[in-house]
């Protein structure tokens, strides 16, 4: 807890809102060290060890999971358009800069569930969400806000996966373009319906972080030993469009947390989320950081038409295993993006408190549909991650949460009476306040401004170059063997 913390000690902590698990909807906290998950028998399952996560550790694994997606192999790409010196900065200064964001999205989760257990509102069956807390402390014009923004951001965010399926199992098989993976894909990602909540993830997240993890490390190595192709160039940046579009893409890669209340809601002990976006974010610099730096190092220039790293690296058993689990990867960052949208439509509807998984599976489905179809109408990976993070991420992840900070605390009652204090490292509500109206002013200009600027004329030139509904995004050409008496010739998809 952080020094000089007056909250209440007690807080009840959600294990999976009821939903499916058919333990106890709620548990209480009462600050001291307690069994991670109590059972009548006192014992464990096989089943609660697969399936029924809240501890810090499941938290971690799902943040850096979730962060480190299909990003991985864009950021080669956002290097060739940044420079080395630049790339390597603005990952730096962004991962920082999110997970501040994050901390503060955390503080204003805890004071919210503060405020309303206080009155006796109890949050048995029911998971909390980004939108609620904004409401709860600023008002209905702020949940709209939150809603729109966070509602739009994770539809893309969902959309990007189908995105990168595609692109990335083209590399295994191009016997069918990737419109065709696109629809394949969509039916696969579906199936996340029948997860209930983030408790059910556990093992998923862990696997996933493992799956990045040896992506990242193959390209590194790869890229290494591949060495620098003859004649590469390193010319980035020359192009403040193309400049700007690479540091989106950076912005959208730590704005992951658009789903950190759901995964503090899920958790056993939500007080100790706080660092644990940060400590997750320290980890990813770890994949992120050697694996870009190499792949522009080897290859430069040549990554401004290649936007998936894995494009460049020779086919093998390798880069075969690397494709196959950023796919299964990528089925669960969908379902990462999608279960927030789940459950907003099921509030909206009436079945967020419905115990049948099924009824409740069927209940989602409709909210796959437009993330498959949108996926099928923008399939640029890469340049759409640069417009969502501009539009979207700024918002969602950077600018809302430091402004709801300010204006939740603007009085010193507020502040005296918070349930989380200022941390320990800056111990000042001034200090808080000089950080965040540095974040918003930043992302509104840099972000926002010139990234939106940026990112957009960049989206509408894939548009104009390959058109809506492209068959193929950036496949190379494909050599047809001529018909009889006709001269060879070569063809591309679109």
């Amino acid at each position: 807890m952080v020094p000089g913390d007056q909250a209440e000690e007690s807080i009840v902590a959600m294990a999976d809102g009821g939903h499916g698990n058919g333990k106890e909807g709620a548990r209480v906290m009462d600050g001291g060290e307690e069994s991670e998950q109590q059972h009548g028998d006192g014992g464990f399952s096989m089943k609660d060890m697969l399936w029924h996560g809240g501890s810090v550790w499941d938290a971690w694994f799902s943040c850096a999971s979730n962060q480190v997606a299909q990003v991985l192999l864009t950021l080669p790409y956002s290097f060739s358009q940044l420079g080395m010196v630049s790339g390597l900065l603005l990952q730096v200064f962004y991962g920082l800069m999110g997970s501040w964001t994050a901390y503060l999205i955390s503080v204003l989760y805890v004071e919210y569930r503060s405020r309303k257990e206080k009155q006796g509102v109890s949050f048995k069956n029911h998971v909390i969400q980004w939108f609620e807390v904004l409401d709860g402390l600023l008002g209905p014009y702020w949940k709209a806000a939150g809603l729109a923004f966070n509602c739009t951001f994770l539809l893309f965010g969902s959309v990007i996966q189908l995105i990168a399926c595609a692109s990335n199992i083209y590399y295994i098989n191009d016997r069918l373009d990737k419109r065709t993976w696109t629809y394949i894909f969509g039916a696969c990602c579906a199936t996340t319906v029948f997860i209930p909540s983030f408790h059910n993830y556990r093992i998923w997240s862990f696997l996933g972080l493992a799956m990045t993890t040896y992506t990242a490390w193959y390209i590194t190595i790869a890229a290494a030993v591949h060495g620098q192709v003859q004649g590469v160039k390193h010319s980035g940046p020359n192009n403040l469009m193309l400049y700007f579009t690479g540091a989106t893409n950076i912005l959208y890669t730590f704005g992951g947390h658009a789903v950190t209340v759901e995964i503090m809601h899920a958790m056993w002990k939500p007080r100790k989320f706080k660092y644990i976006y940060l400590v997750a974010t320290l980890y990813v610099f770890t994949l992120t950081l050697p694996s870009a730096a190499t792949m522009y190092w080897a290859f430069g220039d040549a990554l401004l038409t290649h936007s998936n790293a894995l494009s460049l690296l020779p086919k093998s058993g390798w880069r075969d295993t690397a494709v196959i689990l950023m796919l299964i990867h990528q089925f669960i960052t969908f379902g990462f993006a999608c279960t927030p949208l789940y459950f907003v439509w099921e509030k909206t509807i009436g079945m967020h408190h419905t115990g049948s998984i099924l009824k409740r599976a069927l209940a989602r489905l409709p909210i796959v549909v437009p993330i498959w179809f949108l996926a099928i109408i923008f399939p640029f990976f890469g340049p759409i991650n640069s417009a969502v993070g501009a539009l979207l991420v700024s918002f969602t992840v950077y600018i809302i949460p430091a402004v709801a900070h300010m204006l939740t605390y603007r009085s010193a009652y507020a502040r005296s009476n918070a349930a989380e204090k200022p941390p320990a490292f800056l111990p000042s509500w001034s200090g808080m306040f000089v950080v965040n109206v540095f974040v918003v002013a930043w992302v509104v200009v840099v972000g926002f401004g010139l990234g939106g600027w940026a990112s957009v004329t960049n989206f509408v030139k894939q548009i104009d170059t390959f058109g809506l509904f492209a068959k193929c995004y950036q496949c190379p050409p494909k050599a047809h063997l001529p018909a009889a008496g006709s001269p060879p010739s070569a063809s591309a998809h679109r």
